[in-house]
């Protein structure tokens, strides 16, 4: 008899746990919802085609403010400290900062130059003057003053400097495409190319740090799409997501898109999507040369 109660009492606590479990399961599936989308790219002269293949990331923080954090940590290049690094002349660096520019090369730069750049500068005008008075057919000016008159006549010798100094003033002033290639004989002290290397891996240790922080702290799911650009992420708490590709970049003909949409999942509900070139991430632009 004893035994008998005890099957019993065992098989109604066990019918209950089970009833329990049963219960439980379509109330928590409830507190979840889907996130179905597809992805397509459209070159600028062709059709939309679908993204094949690529993986989407569903993120707990937009992948631009996770951008902002990894810049936090790891803070771009300053240009300022950079021209400091140099090894050229104080007028230079000066010119240097006060133009928030560095590339001492291209048409853009030597037309930008005015008379007192080149003759404040002793970088430029040593490239300036180098290169007119190698040009006879130009009636560039000629010094008058020797190196012996600095110690034998000082005065003569600094008057004689000025007036040479006046007149390729006014020369430069007469004829301002007379600066044109004057940036070749600036190639030895041009950190253009060495700012541009600098400026690239920073922006390459950026992309990485900004993925692996997005991938290990704010990854909520992930999911490849298919042959038709379609995906689904299933499971997925009640709450506010961003949908994206991170750092990877979907090309189709010359188009190039990435995502970082907004998406709120609701519970027991299922969230579309359609992602677009139009809702991708605009690419920045601006920086110093």
């Amino acid at each position: 008899m004893k035994i008998s109660t005890r099957i019993s009492v065992s098989t109604i606590s066990l019918v209950l746990l089970i009833a329990g479990v049963l219960g439980k399961t379509p109330r928590a599936a409830a507190q979840t919802g889907t996130v179905q989308f597809v992805a397509r790219v459209t070159p600028s002269a062709g059709e939309d085609e679908p993204v094949r293949t690529l993986p989407f990331y569903l993120l707990s923080k937009s992948y631009a403010d996770i951008q902002k954090e990894a810049e936090g940590a790891s803070p771009a290049p300053s240009l300022d400290k950079f021209i400091d690094s140099l090894d050229v002349s104080k007028e230079l660096k000066a010119w240097m900062k006060m133009n928030h520019r560095v590339s001492l090369a291209g048409e853009d730069f030597t037309k930008m130059l005015k008379a007192d750049d080149i003759m404040n500068v002793p970088e430029f005008f040593a490239a300036y003057t180098e290169r007119m008075v190698g040009d006879r057919t130009a009636g560039f000016p000629t010094p008058k003053y020797k190196l012996e008159d600095r110690a034998k006549d000082p005065a003569k010798y600094d008057r004689l400097v000025t007036q040479y100094h006046d007149a390729i003033r006014a020369f430069v002033i007469a004829d301002p495409d007379s600066k044109d290639s004057l940036d070749l004989s600036l190639e030895e002290v041009n950190p253009g190319h060495k700012w541009d290397m600098l400026k690239a891996k920073s922006l390459s240790d950026l992309a990485r740090e900004t993925a692996d922080l997005a991938r290990g702290k704010y990854l909520v799911a992930r999911v490849d799409t298919d042959m038709q650009g379609q995906g689904a992420l299933r499971g997925i708490p009640a709450g506010n997501y961003w949908l994206g590709t991170l750092n990877i970049e979907a090309v189709a003909g010359d188009t190039r898109a990435r995502w970082d949409v907004p998406v709120t999942v609701r519970a027991g509900q299922p969230s579309y999507i359609t992602l677009t070139n139009i809702n991708s991430v605009k690419s920045a632009t601006g920086s110093a040369h």
